[in-house]
């Protein structure tokens, strides 16, 4: 049978291979079992053997052939884990360090942490129970109080433009009236804020202090111009009194405050009140918090508001959405409404700050702590850290001076 061409060259060129002159270990060694013509007799053949042209050193056998022990790292030296790819027909091989460098870069990154240990960042705290060593409980404040309290008080002072701060309820009772009218005015302008902003529950009450004495005709009132408010009401009194709305039929009563929301259910609740406040406390507001949430629709927020504004006693704080959410958003406590937030607030509050805390944080959430769309770029407390809420962006400048300032108010006082 005839050898082809192709096989005569493979068998010359394995032939070649297999007696190459650079030996570096004896033909006993390891590789001398992986001759051609131990794996591949037949390819040996007596064509091969009986041409007297075949040539033993052919050019082969002579090119710079690299040698498997050349690829192998002396053994001396520490082996490293590399994954080696070798081209057949370049004869040129590559390898991958990817697992050492990812070593090497941990290592990088443990030395530089040695050399830049970490600064502990202050943890904010909320306010917590904390057990004392005679085994009663005291109610820790959250951490930071203060500065934010003297911040946003700062804050507030410099730019008093929030509606609580000109028609708020504390500041809808007619001036020309007596002390007891005044107070019974109180009352009746938090029983109509509730669910009502403030701008439409100043319109209403001016309504009751101006029209609750006139025709008892259902109709809309006529609206008097603003330049002549002043000459029209100077020096008359107001007609929102116990009598009046004592006297008042109830579809007169629901016309004139039409504006504050759910105003059916407040013209009922005040009719109950009036009666009440006539038959058991001498024609006046109760003078305890407890007494004045007996009244119909008036609840802790009401009463402890009602008390600071009409008695000046500080019972209790009065929270609302405004505080509930601010405060919680400060990070101060965790609550899920606003009577648990009161609870929370006055167990670690000081007491001469329950009063003044209402207007701050609602005129606060009236102007810059919006409940859609916060603007926490007007906001002092932006940039210093100390509100958990802040939406980050949206600081116009620096507040490090400001922060500053409030620790130094507070070291002063």
């Amino acid at each position: 049978m005839r050898t082809s061409r192709v096989s005569q060259d493979t068998a010359k060129a394995m032939h070649t291979i297999s007696s190459t002159r650079r030996q570096t270990r004896s033909s006993s060694g390891a590789l001398s079992k992986f001759k051609y013509s131990t794996t591949a007799p037949s390819l040996v053949s007596s064509n091969v053997a009986s041409d007297s042209n075949y040539d033993d050193t052919s050019s082969l056998s002579s090119a710079n052939t690299a040698d498997i022990e050349d690829l192998l790292e002396a053994p001396t030296k520490k082996r490293r884990r590399v994954t080696q790819t070798t081209s057949i027909a370049s004869g040129v091989s590559s390898g991958s360090v990817s697992r050492r460098t990812k070593n090497d870069e941990t290592a990088i990154k443990e030395e530089t942490q040695e050399k830049k240990p970490r600064i502990a960042k202050e943890r904010r705290k909320p306010a917590r129970k904390v057990k004392l060593e005679n085994g009663s409980v005291e109610m820790q404040p959250p951490s930071n109080w203060d500065t934010i309290y003297e911040m946003v008080k700062k804050m507030r002072a410099e730019n008093p433009t929030a509606p609580v701060d000109t028609m708020g309820c504390a500041e809808l009772h007619w001036r020309a009236s007596s002390p007891k009218d005044q107070r019974f005015q109180t009352l009746v302008a938090l029983m109509l804020s509730s669910q009502t902003k403030d701008t439409v529950t100043a319109v209403a009450m001016q309504r009751l202090h101006t029209e609750l004495g006139e025709s008892e005709s259902i109709q809309v009132p006529k609206i008097k111009k603003e330049e002549d408010e002043d000459s029209d009401y100077k020096g008359k009194d107001s007609t929102l009194n116990l009598g009046n709305i004592l006297a008042v039929s109830p579809e007169r009563l629901n016309e004139l405050i039409r504006t504050v929301g759910f105003h059916n259910n407040k013209t009922k609740y005040i009719k109950q009140a009036a009666v009440l406040l006539r038959d058991n406390y001498n024609s006046d507001i109760p003078s305890t918090a407890d007494e004045l949430m007996k009244l119909p629709g008036v609840g802790p927020k009401m009463a402890y508001l009602c008390m600071s504004a009409a008695w000046g006693k500080h019972e209790g704080i009065g929270v609302d959405v405004h505080v509930h959410r601010i405060t919680n958003l400060w990070g101060w406590h965790s609550t899920k409404n606003p009577e648990e937030t009161r609870v929370a607030l006055q167990s670690w509050l000081p007491k001469d700050k329950w009063h003044e805390i209402n207007k701050l944080l609602v005129g606060l959430g009236q102007t810059v702590c919006l409940p859609v769309a916060r603007r926490c770029g007007e906001c002092d407390l932006a940039g210093t850290g100390l509100c958990k809420s802040e939406i980050k962006g949206l600081v116009t400048k620096t507040k490090k001076e400001k922060i500053e300032e409030a620790h130094v108010k507070i070291e002063v006082s």
